[in-house]
């Protein structure tokens, strides 16, 4: 469920147990459910359904050709291994994604239906095949997946949302393995006696594997049968493996009894390295980026039609108001021009009747006195009618200037809705102008989402591939550093270098020199410094990478590179980031200049607090190994055991770890080496430094461990302060004598050997001793 591959085998004589151990459906009595039963109920009840998802394939290895059990008609399924992480998968193989316990439980009923079984005089249901059961979990890790930006989200959000969710993936393997069987004992005929010999056959294959393993051999023969190229990983590999072995009672069987357990005992020996497996979801990235520009370009073509839709209802009120003032005026000046003619008509009318009135007047032929009278008369009216007139003609006037004012501010209300008509056409032209710009601009922001795609995976390859190779020289140095683990600060410089010089091939190498020359060292260093803990991870591990070639050491200390591996040290809380840049620095101390360097910027301290709360065998091994370099150096030794180093190497025995106990080992060789040099040349005084610490009542209980790295160290170490005859006594009283009486007599060194047997014939203080004890030497 943490990201890890497992494995759980059954192995043993056929009818001792192992299908009832493994596939048992426990239906009935629940207490009898198998180890698939209970595996798979332990997982479903850790799982979120909604965020992770959990898939099972069923196999089958029948006769050297491998089947699904949940579809038999897929018969020949191939295996196919990656070339660069070696794992190995079944693309062919049904893949059934489990919901909840019940429809896991059907699933297994009906593989068991299709597995091959036969009637034996070893068992009535005797499994003719292998069962290989394969339950695939991922899981989102919580508490590091981006969150999508809301509708009104900020810069802030848009940053999280660039990066990438973490996917864990875990794959648990149950392996049914068919019973060994003797013919005479079985009594197998025919088919079942070639069913029965290309079981021994496959079994026979495991065995060759898990000896080779388990004797470190350079050869080990995983492709001689189908069942070891499938359980590759699971002895040697990167999983965590659980053997169940099963035995009969019989005394006819002491035989196959004897064989299984000696099988098991030897693939006790075979030691795993575990290697997490994560990854970057970037499908969901590019599925959530692919929204959040689907929701732009949906909300500026809202806005757009939005602006569109309001320009035009403007420019069609403003057209209405136009033609609306237009026809008003044309109505009124109408109005006013017929009001003006029919008014000036009656004028007319009305003069031409009064001068008709004044001709009859005249035509009557009064007397002269009447004429004049008459005359002065028509005078004076025609006068008065003449005034009349001129008022009616200024009154006319009156009302042209007023109908002239009204025109005149009419024409000015249609000019002003011309001037907002053209306006506006002006707005609809620059809103226009900026559409374009929007569609531009939408335009080039895709282009750079390809870019940043394109990036983003450039990035993620550089990334995976950065942090393979890491893992893999890692897991290099580990194998090589379990394989032999050499008694001096020279030796350990081999150790490390030779997996680098022997394994890798020329495409890591300059894939790494390529990375290296194309990113610069600064901008690698200037990543251990990131937020993201994924980030300093990969980088910690490329400078670990780095520092395991001699050439690029002096680089990466000159720009600051040991700074920054011990800040992480003192300021990181991630065990991962702890474990690989304690081995840079380990790298890194095998050069003198670098380990006075360590020293002198408080480097044990911050290796000694973190072995102090570290609980990772990986984490201490890599501490243990960096305070056993500095451990070599003559002139650093009352400062390293002045600032804790000694009581750190004594306190991580607590982990028990072989590879862990090989360091602390190889440590307090290389000071008792320091030691006895120092005693030697007449600098040093007084009792061994270590004796003061406490450190040889560990040192004579390991003395003759079963581990060869472990023991050889701590006889050398022994040997070394045994030089020194101050410390004599205490070695005597401490029970040593009796080690380097068996040191000088049975070590598998001639070397160590040697110098033990001239150490107690040199030695006063031990002679007299031995001759107490009445030791013939």
């Amino acid at each position: 469920m943490d990201g890890y591959n497992g494995t759980v085998m059954a192995y043993g004589q056929t009818g001792t147990g192992k299908t009832y151990t493994l596939g048992r459906l426990g239906e009935e009595d629940t207490a009898a459910r198998g180890i698939m039963v209970r595996a798979m109920e332990d997982i479903l009840a850790d799982v979120s359904l909604e965020t992770d998802s959990v898939s099972v394939s069923y196999l089958q290895l029948y006769m050297e050709t491998i089947q699904d059990l949940l579809d038999p008609t897929n018969d020949n399924i191939s295996i196919v291994e990656d070339p660069k992480s070696g794992d190995v998968s079944l693309p062919g193989a049904s893949l059934v994604e489990i919901r909840n316990q019940q429809s896991f439980v059907e699933l297994l009923r009906l593989g068991e239906a299709h597995r091959f079984a036969a009637n034996t005089k070893l068992n009535t249901e005797s499994s003719r095949s292998h069962a290989i059961l394969m339950v695939h979990v991922k899981r989102s890790v919580k508490g590091r997946d981006s969150i999508l930006s809301n509708e009104n989200g900020n810069n802030s959000h848009m940053a999280k949302s660039l990066k990438p969710p973490v996917v864990r993936k875990g794959k648990l393997v149950v392996v049914d393995l068919a019973g060994s069987e003797r013919i005479d004992k079985s009594g197998s005929e025919g088919h079942a006696l070639e069913e029965a010999k290309s079981i021994n056959l496959s079994l026979s294959a495991l065995g060759k594997c898990i000896n080779a393993l388990a004797e470190n051999s350079a050869h080990v023969p995983i492709r001689d049968s189908k069942l070891t190229r499938l359980l590759r990983d699971s002895f040697g590999g990167t999983a965590r493996t659980s053997l169940v072995i099963t035995i009969g009672p019989s005394p006819r069987h002491r035989g196959e009894t004897t064989s299984t357990i000696m099988f098991g005992q030897r693939a006790m020996k075979v030691e795993n390295m575990l290697k997490l497996k994560e990854e970057f979801d970037y499908k969901s990235l590019s599925r959530r980026l692919d929204i959040q520009l689907e929701k732009l370009i949906a909300e500026h073509e809202k806005q757009q039609k939005a602006f569109e839709n309001e320009i035009e209802r403007v420019t069609t009120e403003a057209k209405h108001q136009i033609l609306e003032s237009e026809r008003n005026y044309a109505v009124e000046m109408e109005k006013e021009r017929l009001n003006y003619q029919k008014e000036y008509m009656e004028s007319i009318k009305k003069l031409e009747e009064k001068w008709m009135m004044n001709q009859q007047k005249h035509a009557g032929g009064e007397n002269a006195a009447g004429l004049k009278d008459e005359s002065s008369n028509w005078i004076s009216n025609g006068e008065d009618s003449r005034v009349a007139n001129m008022e009616e003609l200024s009154e006319m006037k009156k009302k042209l200037q007023k109908e002239t004012l009204l025109r005149k501010a009419a024409e000015e209300e249609v000019n002003k809705l011309k001037s907002q008509l053209a306006e506006l056409k002006k707005s609809e032209a620059l809103a226009k102008s900026d559409m374009s710009k929007l569609q531009k601009m939408l335009e080039d922001e895709a282009c750079q989402k390809e870019k940043l795609e394109g990036e983003i995976a450039i990035l993620h390859s550089q990334l995976l591939q950065i942090s393979f190779e890491a893992d893999e020289t890692a897991r290099r140095i580990d194998k090589g550093g379990s394989e032999k683990v050499p008694g001096s600060l020279d030796s350990l410089l081999s150790q490390v270098r030779q997996p680098q010089t022997n394994d890798l091939g020329n495409g890591e190498k300059s894939s790494i020199a390529k990375l290296f020359e194309q990113v610069g060292l600064q901008r690698i260093l200037s990543l251990l410094e990131a937020e993201d803990v994924d980030v300093r991870i990969h980088a910690v591990k490329v400078v670990a990478n780095l520092a395991a070639e001699e050439t690029n050491q002096e680089k990466i200390v000159e720009a600051g590179g040991l700074k920054s591996l011990l800040m992480l040290l003192r300021s990181s809380e991630d065990e991962t980031i702890h474990r690989v840049a304690a081995g840079a620095i380990a790298n890194l101390a095998m050069n003198e200049t670098n380990q006075e360097l360590i020293m002198s910027q408080g480097g044990i301290r911050l290796l000694s607090m973190t072995a102090g709360s570290a609980e990772d065998p990986q984490t201490l091994r890599m501490v243990a190994g960096a305070i056993a370099n500095l451990c070599g150096n003559d002139k650093l030794q009352m400062k390293l055991r002045g600032e804790g180093g000694i009581k750190a190497l004594l306190g991580m025995v607590r982990c028990r770890h072989p590879d862990v106990l090989a360091q602390v080992a190889r440590g307090i060789a290389n000071f008792a080496k320091c030691e006895s040099r120092a005693s030697t040349q007449g600098t040093k005084n007084g009792r061994s430094l270590l004796i003061e610490d406490g450190v040889l009542p560990w040192i004579v209980q390991n003395a003759n461990n079963e581990a060869s790295p472990i023991r050889r160290h701590i006889e050398l170490a022994l040997c070394h302060l045994a030089q020194h005859e101050v410390n004599a006594k205490d070695m005597i009283s401490g029970g040593a004598l009796w080690e380097l009486v068996r040191i000088s007599r049975d070590c598998s060194r001639e070397d160590i050997r040697t110098l033990a047997h001239r150490t107690l014939t040199s030695s006063p203080t031990f002679q007299a001793e031995m001759r107490r004890l009445g030791i013939d030497y």
